[in-house]
C-alpha cells in the first residue's frame, strides 16, 4: 500500500469513528459540526474560506450554513463590503461544537492506547515532517503549524 493510500484509509477510520462518537452525542451530521470548528475554532469567516479548508464545493458550504443559522448555531453578519458576509458562531453552536470536540478527545486516547508512547511520539513527530514536506511542495502555502484541533480540517 502506498503512503498515499495508508494515509486515506487511516483519515477513513477516523471520519468513521467520529461519527459514530458524535452520534452518539447529537443528532447534527459531522459536517456541519466541522464548519462550526472551522468558523468558531479556526477562526475561517467567509463561506469560500471553508468550502476550501473542508474540500467542498461552494453550493454545499452554502447549504450547510443556512442550516447552522436556522438553527441558531451560526449568525452572517456583514463583513468588509456589501458583497461579503461574516460568519460568526453563537453560543449555542459552541455548545454543539462540543460533541465534536469530545469525539475528537476520545479518538485521541484511543489512538494513544494503540500505540505505546515512544510509537505516538515517533508517529506524530514523522506526520508533522510529512506535512511540512507535503505542503512545501505546494509552493505558495506555508506549512500550517501542527495543532490538536486540527485533526479534521
Amino acid at each position: 500500500m502506498t503512503i498515499a493510500e495508508q494515509v486515506a484509509s487511516t483519515r477513513r477510520a477516523v471520519v468513521r469513528l467520529l461519527t459514530q462518537k458524535v452520534g452518539e452525542q447529537t443528532d447534527r451530521p459531522l459536517m456541519q459540526l466541522l464548519v462550526l470548528k472551522t468558523i468558531g475554532v479556526v477562526g475561517l469567516h467567509s463561506q469560500a474560506a471553508i468550502a476550501e479548508r473542508l474540500l467542498i464545493d461552494a453550493p454545499a458550504v452554502s447549504r450547510l450554513v443556512d442550516r447552522l443559522e436556522e438553527d441558531g448555531l451560526v449568525a452572517r453578519r456583514a463583513g468588509e463590503n456589501r458583497r461579503c458576509v461574516r460568519l460568526e458562531i453563537t453560543e449555542a453552536g459552541r455548545q454543539e461544537y462540543q460533541a465534536l470536540q469530545r469525539a475528537v478527545d476520545w479518538l485521541d486516547t484511543q489512538a494513544r492506547e494503540s500505540l505505546s508512547p515512544p510509537e505516538f511520539d515517533e508517529l506524530s513527530r514523522l506526520l508533522d515532517k510529512l506535512q511540512t514536506g507535503l505542503f512545501q511542495l505546494l509552493g505558495n502555502e506555508p506549512a500550517p503549524a501542527p495543532r490538536k484541533d486540527d485533526l479534521l480540517s
